[in-house]
């Protein structure tokens, strides 16, 4: 138990516990159990927490783990139970929010895509969600759009209109995943997670995160000089760096 205490782990979900918008495999999640015994487990990631809990194999998260950070943690679980929860409602007003959202489905609406499909702006307790394509696409077609995006740069031509529009809001934007990029105050990314909890009494602070470039949802949080940052390619890799750390 004293091992525990002075060890934690934060966990990027997507791409790093699990395939991109897939659910975690058995044997990940065995392991993380298994990794328990020496750590605190921490999972932290910009989906709400049914989609959270759909990756990570079920309803059981909040119990599985003794911190579960949605939304970079402005939905936040300790021991199962509720520890937090902020909203960019309150924070930043309607009238706000309206005209942001009504210049991102305008420019959504002058793209040329080999396809959209529906849910282009998905708002939700900490962020706003926007998804060029349409979160509602098929995983082909997410792939289809993850291609043409890396050839293009969509989302981030994206992201750079809404800088030039929105110089003074306060907002960040954070692309991560293969479809979408997040928007949230400034301040809101995942490293506002690590103020829900009490780090003085860790010895070390490890994250591992696959986007964790400049412009990437991990790169705050991997640099932040509170934590240990490694990035990872894949599950698998996660699993690899972990054994070499621990075992």
């Amino acid at each position: 138990m004293a091992a525990k205490r002075d060890l934690l782990c934060l966990f990027d979900v997507d791409g790093t516990l699990t395939p991109s918008r897939l659910v975690i495999k058995p044997e990940m999640k065995e392991f993380l159990v298994k990794l328990k015994e020496k750590a605190v487990i921490a999972i932290v990631g910009g989906s709400d927490l049914p989609k959270m809990q759909e990756q990570m194999g079920g309803e059981d998260v909040k119990q599985l783990y003794d911190y579960v950070f949605s939304e970079n943690g402005l939905v936040a679980f300790k021991d199962g139970q509720l520890h937090n929860k902020s909203s960019i409602k309150k924070h930043m007003g309607e009238k706000k929010i309206a005209v942001f959202v009504n210049f991102c489905l305008h420019y959504i609406a002058n793209l040329d895509l080999p396809k959209k499909r529906g849910t282009f702006i998905e708002f939700r307790d900490g962020l706003i969600n926007v998804c060029p394509v349409g979160r509602n696409c098929t995983q082909e077609e997410r792939m289809e759009f993850f291609e043409f995006d890396r050839e293009h740069k969509i989302r981030e031509k994206f992201v750079s209109a809404l800088q030039k529009e929105f110089p003074d809001i306060g907002l960040k934007y954070s692309i991560g995943g293969q479809i979408s990029f997040d928007v949230f105050p400034i301040g809101w990314d995942k490293t506002f997670c690590l103020g829900l909890v009490d780090l003085t009494q860790f010895k070390e602070v490890h994250f591992f995160g696959d986007k964790t470039s400049p412009g990437g949802n991990d790169y705050e949080i991997f640099e932040d000089p509170r934590t240990i940052g490694h990035t990872v390619t894949s599950p698998e890799d996660t699993r690899r760096q972990l054994e070499e750390l621990f075992y």
